[in-house]
């Protein structure tokens, strides 16, 4: 991990040595937790690439996921203008918090009514899931999982040739919905086969670090 020595010697750590840590999901951009770090734990994290806390409860270094396996694989430190606080992006193994949710951030102190929920793929698979374990009637998703794994592979098959046929036409809008109508369909068959967005994502992110030279000799 490359470390900017210069900004490290600047962090303004608190009386008691402290700095607050806002711990960001890489992929998502869902905050996960709000932890401090003091010198000793900000080193190992920076050394270790993983994050590694200073538990204020207990007065000693925890590194995330050391009892749990829920390790967090840091992607990115960032400090704010002051130099007195830290954005933390990770990639996480599992939950972030100790009650099993992905969040720590999860009670609703405040929100407007009017205000749609914003949207996600993991929202959504999540959505999805819970239609295969908890049937609901009259759900489209449901009449897929009822029907079973040939219906939706035929279903995207069909997506697949509109996508296609969309694109052809060079129609962007047309193009855009029926990519969502692929990517909803593509989700169903994933949960189907027990298949999670962190495999795919872990996929893709192999594929990442492979330049064009080594996935041309790979295919040879």
């Amino acid at each position: 991990m490359e470390v900017n020595e210069s900004l490290l010697g600047k962090l303004k750590f608190d009386e008691k040595g402290l700095i607050p840590a806002v711990v960001v999901d890489h992929t998502t951009k869902q905050v996960l937790t709000l932890a401090y770090m003091n010198r000793e734990s900000l080193e190992i994290s920076l050394t270790e690439g993983r994050t590694c806390f200073y538990s204020r409860s207990r007065q000693t270094l925890w590194r995330k996921g050391e009892t749990s396996g829920n390790v967090q694989r840091i992607v990115s430190i960032i400090a704010d203008c002051d130099a007195d606080a830290l954005v933390v992006e990770v990639e996480k193994a599992g939950p972030a918090c100790h009650t099993g949710a992905e969040s720590c951030f999860f009670q609703d102190l405040a929100r407007d009514p009017d205000a749609p929920e914003p949207f996600t793929l993991d929202g959504l698979m999540t959505l999805i899931e819970g239609r295969r374990t908890e049937k609901k009637e009259g759900s489209y998703t449901t009449y897929l999982f009822e029907k079973g794994i040939d219906k939706i592979l035929k279903k995207v098959g069909e997506e697949s040739t509109e996508v296609i046929v969309a694109g052809k036409g060079g129609d962007k809008r047309e193009t855009v919905y029926e990519i969502a109508d692929l990517a909803y369909h593509v989700l169903v068959l994933m949960a189907e086969m027990g298949i999670s967005l962190e495999e795919v994502r872990a996929e893709l992110a192999s594929r990442h670090v492979i330049d064009k030279k080594v996935k041309q000799e790979k295919m040879v």
